[in-house]
């Protein structure tokens, strides 16, 4: 991290939407001046990401087993971004071992992404994704690295397994196995809802949602500078002006812009202060 003047803490370029062009995509980002971390869904994809990070400064990987993975089923064209296809996962179950010798490399950061899932999985698959959350904590735990964790809601007029909020379902596995610092990234829950994550020496990361939904706002405002991340979660969502189109890492940029607009902070204050966030947190160093 001696080079680059932003980071985006979650990407995916490790996935199938950059597979015809990732090298042109790299060299993007690299001239943009932004180092990132292409987070894992499952065995594979954890390959493909410590080999892309190996091969190329400032861009590091976290590995593990995404929650919609852990059980057999389809899911949408728009999972895999701008011109993807379908996919259907088989329903790994997270094999400790392996990701205990990729983690070997000094290219590993943090293990995940990990959490529940309550939109794609049906409420039945509730222990199965809670016991593939509980073996990736324990693997954090062991390697002392930190953890990325992903949550989403049920979809609209349905419930989730526990009754409760996703936040508060992670909150409550996170309090009783993690000793390591923890990121919930694509952050859309509630203000109190991240002060019971940063009680427990978590953080929130913001992607390129916050640049044209006002619903995010608040959170945004309230959120001690210090405690927050950038990420682009491409190929998914991409921020103004670049709507529409595949997201990469270049465009965490306009995130970092959208934060500093936002809290009304002067820019290159919150670029410094996210860029160190980062470098403490996944121990980069200065």
């Amino acid at each position: 991290m001696k080079q680059s003047s932003y980071i985006d803490i979650h990407a995916h370029l490790n996935l199938a939407a950059f597979a015809e062009d990732r090298e042109a995509v790299l060299a993007r980002t690299k001239a943009a001046g932004v180092a990132h971390i292409n987070v894992s869904t499952k065995e594979s994809t954890s390959k493909k990401a410590v080999e892309i990070a190996e091969a190329n400064d400032e861009v590091y990987a976290i590995i593990g087993l995404h929650p919609i993975q852990t059980t057999p089923q389809a899911h949408d064209e728009d999972e895999i971004g701008q011109g993807g296809t379908p996919f259907v996962s088989k329903g790994e179950v997270f094999n400790t071992e392996f990701y205990r010798e990729l983690a070997q490399s000094k290219k590993v950061v943090g293990i995940g992404e990990c959490g529940f899932d309550y939109y794609h999985n049906s409420p039945e698959t509730y222990a199965t994704q809670e016991a593939a959350f509980i073996a990736q904590i324990q693997l954090a735990n062991e390697l002392q690295l930190p953890l990325m964790i992903h949550t989403r809601n049920p979809k609209p007029g349905e419930m989730s397994p526990t009754g409760r909020s996703v936040y508060a379902d992670v909150h409550e596995v996170l309090k009783q196995y993690a000793k390591v610092p923890f990121n919930v990234h694509f952050y859309a829950g509630s203000e109190e809802e991240a002060s019971r994550f940063f009680e427990l020496g978590g953080t929130i990361s913001f992607t390129g949602v916050i640049t044209f939904a006002k619903d995010y706002e608040a959170v945004v405002r309230y959120a001690p500078l210090e405690k927050i991340h950038g990420e682009t979660d491409c190929p998914f969502v991409a921020p103004v002006p670049y709507r529409g189109k595949r997201n990469e890492p270049a465009y965490v940029i306009e995130i970092y812009k959208k934060i500093a607009q936002i809290k009304g902070l002067d820019a290159e204050m919150v670029r410094m202060q996210l860029l160190k966030n980062a470098q403490t947190f996944f121990g980069f160093g200065a």
